[in-house]
């Protein structure tokens, strides 16, 4: 028999039910008195004993509640004495009915959101899988690239259901797509409401459980538009559930369903493993417990069946995995920590690289993010589970319901850690670690009702008033909501400071899906209803607008002019400037999206003042750069003016390459050349007059490209019309470069490009590239970067197999092409480099190597003082600790231009590589460059020598065609 018990008095309570269709029944007493505190009720939870107030038992609520409202106990008993059977029905049915209340509202606003990025890529993910499936075609690899791991579980399905539906228009798409993803969604949080009433035992602490994972502003936005994180979020609620269960039924089908769900959840991400160890190792300590005989063989069986439906199902699910299963996990697993994809994330107010992220990104986002009354008890749950799990640490090896805290705990702090320690690609806040999010509110939940239990023992009036405020801070997230629909995903918490106008969008990326684009274009379509538009905006966001508006509002595709801009302000990295017209809705004061006239017909009157009274100032002044657009700067505001500009002709804008580059430079491979720190804004026209205005970052200096280009698609038109380099401060990139050439010699031939290692102002490494008079395919064909570093360690895993770092690259994403001159300029890692290979295919190449340290090679030059030549030839030759030093008092770059050659003659053959040894010596070749270094107008390199017995060295400096320039023999002897 369970009886109800108050915490801290394991007796019975003694007082008489005067009325028993509702004392005995405190369930029902709990709903309708609508707090969320506790143990109403507790079922039986395998291997723990119930009623114990030192696990965590709460008092039943309508103890505290009984003595401060008679009217209203009254009042619902006397409705419970009218109508039993539907309080009972709405006590039981409590968590589905606000699921299904959740459900039809999703359902009634669902068409409201934008169109995430990711759409489109992710049906791709089910159109390549199904291909496979149905005639084993090779898309998987050839179309999806990295995105061939990802979750082909969910996304298959919604595909058959577009498929089977026979839907062709794209909105239609777009909304089925939405609807099925937060149907997903809210089954995972019934079944996560169910798992919250077996942990607790209590309905309305489920319920509490429940509205927390409802009501995250962030979590309920993505849960339509995040065809990845959320399916996973869902997943994971289901398989927690199905873990409970499974221990709590302890029966081969309980196991069997679990491992399916396991397996689902591991193709819809690789870090599903997680918890794949867990019921293992849950068993395990089971096993270790259990005595020999039946129960440890039944033990030993439920987890074998466990690994083998799980791992059948991941690979039943995965067709990426049918022909090379090792090849998938290693290849998700490797992407899980070191995602290819860098992408600049702007994170307190700077642009940081998306894997050289600060260790508190994903805590600070998450703090920032998440409504304060949730952070606040889902500390104080983590702080009691920790806490009880240290005062009984055997109870973690029991099967318990503590055990299973602590697994939520494990499971809400061990993803981040992970992260941060391995130093994982993040991107977007914490949207990849959403997941970690579904034990979080478990133990919320779980803290509210020890906060309830510890207020309720010295006077029950304070346990009301939590209650109270809990219910208050639900109600203020829940307008929140309402206010920012449907922009949810743009939610912030009173921690993020917003002190100021557009302070939000300074410090983080809002609206880094472009969602709002949505809202722009049917701002466009209310503003405009008779009109038809050219938009220059994303191809999919306009699909997803019905098919009369889509008629209307066209893509300014292949290079037209447009008559509006609609842009997310972060995209240009510039403040918006007072001439935009604003987005309808600034939510925190922050605006989300901008539409630009391109034409005075449709600015405003403020607009065109504004763009009038800038034109007046720039003319004022003289233009650093003259061309069919003249270029004024003044205030660190660039403005490009064309007067008399034709009517018509293709759409222009005009672009700014800032040299040397920021900060954190975007690796190459990445191809995003728009966020190689570039500041750029389309042409408008004022009458007569075209023009363009960038405004510059008030600490920009060095060099900046200035181009003017045409759009098209991507092609040949693109190029620019022209670029110009022009000096902001100190001395110019042509000026660096001319003396480069004079202090190293030429790193390929001088028909290609010269290559050369320098530093950037603040001493950081990087490499410029130049060539004269360079031709328009020269400036289109691919440079070929490997670096490889002096320890493999520092190398990204997933470019250790080539034992290099490949930062292959187009020339206008590091560069330009001012004058006819082709110029790149690469940041270099920070790590140690042994060699650099570069060059274009078929046409050059040169390998280089970081110069040695001026400071060493002065060291080495001091030590030879006392010493006397083996050898005077063009250099001075040296035997010092086992080194071959070459020394020239007066050198220039054109001494050590010519190739060195090094042949070891060993006194025992045998000693040499067996590459070597039918040639009789060891060719120590080398470049001047890899051992030695100027300085003071001497040159000097050091070349260790091999270890075994020497006889001679016969070393010098030869040019191919042209022979030996120098040589020298010396007698070494042993």
């Amino acid at each position: 028999m369970i009886r109800t018990v108050v915490a801290g008095n394991n007796r019975p309570s003694r007082r008489p039910h005067r009325h028993s269709r509702v004392s005995g029944n405190p369930e029902r007493y709990c709903l309708m008195m609508a707090l969320a505190a506790s143990n109403c009720g507790i079922p039986a939870y395998a291997g723990m004993t119930v009623g114990s107030g030192k696990d965590g038992v709460y008092p039943p609520p309508y103890a505290i509640i009984r003595p401060m409202f008679p009217p209203l106990r009254r009042i619902f008993r006397h409705l419970s004495g009218r109508s039993p059977a539907a309080l009972n029905f709405l006590t039981a049915r409590s968590g589905l009915l606000v699921c299904i209340l959740f459900l039809l509202v999703g359902l009634a606003t669902a068409g409201d959101y934008g169109i995430n990025y990711d759409e489109r890529p992710q049906r791709r993910i089910a159109r390549a899988n199904l291909d496979y499936i149905l005639d084993h075609s090779d898309r998987i690899a050839t179309d999806l690239y990295q995105d061939r791991v990802y979750s082909v579980a969910f996304e298959l399905p919604l595909l058959l259901a577009e498929r089977l539906l026979g839907l062709e228009d794209y909105s239609q798409i777009h909304r089925l797509r939405l609807t099925l993803t937060h149907l997903f969604f809210i089954v995972g949080a019934s079944l996560g409401y169910r798992l919250a009433y077996r942990l607790f035992g209590s309905r309305p602490l489920a319920i509490l459980a429940l509205l927390f994972l409802l009501l995250h502003p962030r979590i309920y936005g993505h849960s339509f538009v995040n065809f990845k994180d959320l399916p996973f979020l869902s997943m994971f609620l289901i398989a927690l559930y199905l873990l409970e269960r499974a221990f709590r039924k302890d029966t081969l089908g309980a196991f069997l369903l679990l491992g399916m769900a396991v397996g689902l959840l591991t193709n819809l991400r690789i870090m599903g493993l997680m918890l794949a160890a867990a019921p293992l190792a849950m068993r395990g300590l089971d096993g270790f417990y259990a005595g020999p005989g039946p129960e440890r063989k039944h033990i030993l069986l439920t987890a074998g069946l466990f690994a083998l439906t799980a791992g059948l199902t991941l690979y039943a699910v995965t067709p990426y995995a049918w022909a090379n299963p090792v090849d998938y996990l290693v290849t998700s697993l490797s992407q899980t920590v070191n995602h290819p994809a860098v992408l600049p994330q702007l994170f307190q107010g700077e642009l940081l690289l998306s894997n050289e992220l600060p260790p508190h990104y994903t805590a600070t986002w998450f703090a920032i993010t998440t409504p304060p009354l949730i952070l606040l008890l889902g500390f104080i749950g983590m702080a009691a589970v920790g806490i009880r799990g240290i005062r009984r640490p055997g109870a973690v090896f029991r099967n318990t319901r503590r055990r299973f805290l602590l697994l939520l705990l494990a499971c809400f702090l061990l993803p981040p850690l992970a992260a941060t320690v391995l130093g994982s690609n993040q991107s977007e806040g914490w949207r990849h670690l959403f997941f970690i999010y579904a034990p979080f509110c478990l133990l919320a939940a779980y803290g509210a009702g020890g906060l309830a239990a510890a207020l309720a023992r010295p006077g029950r009036w304070r346990a009301a008033g939590m209650y109270g405020l809990a219910g208050v801070g639900l109600a203020l997230v829940l307008l929140q909501m309402a206010q920012i629909h449907p922009l949810p995903p743009v939610y912030f918490n009173f921690l993020a400071e917003r002190t100021t106008p557009e302070r939000l969008r300074t410090q983080y990326d809002l609206d880094y899906m472009q969602l709002a684009h949505r809202e722009g274009l049917e701002y466009l379509r209310q503003r405009h209803p008779q009109e038809t538009l050219t938009v220059r905006v994303g191809q999919r966001h306009l699909g997803i607008l019905p098919a009369a508006d889509r008629e209307r509002l066209q893509p300014a595709t292949g290079g037209r002019n447009a008559d509006y801009e609609l842009i997310y302000p972060l995209e240009s990295f510039q403040p918006d400037l007072a001439f935009n017209t604003a987005y309808r809705r600034r939510l925190y004061n922050n605006t989300l999206i901008a539409l630009r006239p391109l034409d005075a017909a449709r600015m405003t009157p403020a607009a065109i003042a504004a763009y009038q009274e800038i034109y007046r100032q720039a003319i004022a002044g003289e233009p650093i750069i003259r061309a069919d657009y003249d270029v004024y700067l003044a205030d660190n505001r660039l403005t490009f003016i064309r007067e008399n500009c034709p009517p018509g002709g293709r759409d222009e804008w005009f672009g700014v390459k800032p040299f040397p580059a920021a900060a954190k430079s975007l690796p190459p491979y990445s191809r995003q050349a728009v966020f190689y720190a570039p500041y750029y804004n389309h042409r408008v026209r004022l009458g007569d007059v075209c023009l363009s205005v960038i405004q510059l970052p008030a600490d920009i200096a060095g060099d900046l490209i200035m181009t003017r280009r045409t759009l098209g698609n991507f092609g040949p038109a693109d190029w620019p019309l022209w670029e110009e380099l022009y000096t902001l401060s100190g001395p110019g990139l042509g000026e660096r470069i001319a003396r480069l050439r004079q202090q190293q010699p030429p790193s390929a031939n001088p028909d290609a490009f010269a290559v050369f290692l320098d530093r950037d102002a603040a001493g950081r490494p990087r490499l410029l590239y130049a060539n004269a008079d360079c031709t328009q395919s020269e400036y289109e064909t691919r440079v070929t970067l490997h670096i490889t570093p002096a320890d493999l360690v520092d190398l990204p895993a997933y470019n250790r197999d080539n034992s290099f770092d490949n930062r292959d690259f187009l020339l206008d994403v590091y560069g330009g092409r001012p004058g006819g001159d082709c110029i790149a300029a690469i940041p270099l890692p920070a790590y140690p480099i042994a060699e650099i290979r570069t060059g274009q295919a078929g046409r050059w190449a040169a390998t280089l190597y970081p110069p040695a340290d001026p400071g060493h090679l002065r060291e080495i030059y001091a030590a030879l003082s006392d010493h006397i030549p083996a050898a005077r030839s063009n250099f001075n030759l040296y035997i010092q600790d086992n080194q071959l030093i070459y020394l020239r008092e007066t050198c220039t770059a054109g001494d050590t231009a010519a190739a060195f050659f090094l042949h070891i003659l060993p006194v025992d053959g045998a000693d040499l590589p067996a590459e070597r040894q039918a040639a009789g010596f060891a060719n120590l070749d080398f470049a001047f460059a890899r051992w030695g270094g100027h300085f003071e107008g001497k040159c000097l390199a050091a070349v260790p020598l091999p270890d075994y017995p020497i006889a001679s060295i016969r070393t010098g400096q030869h040019r191919p065609g042209s022979g030996e320039v120098w040589a020298v023999e010396l007698a070494v002897g042993r």
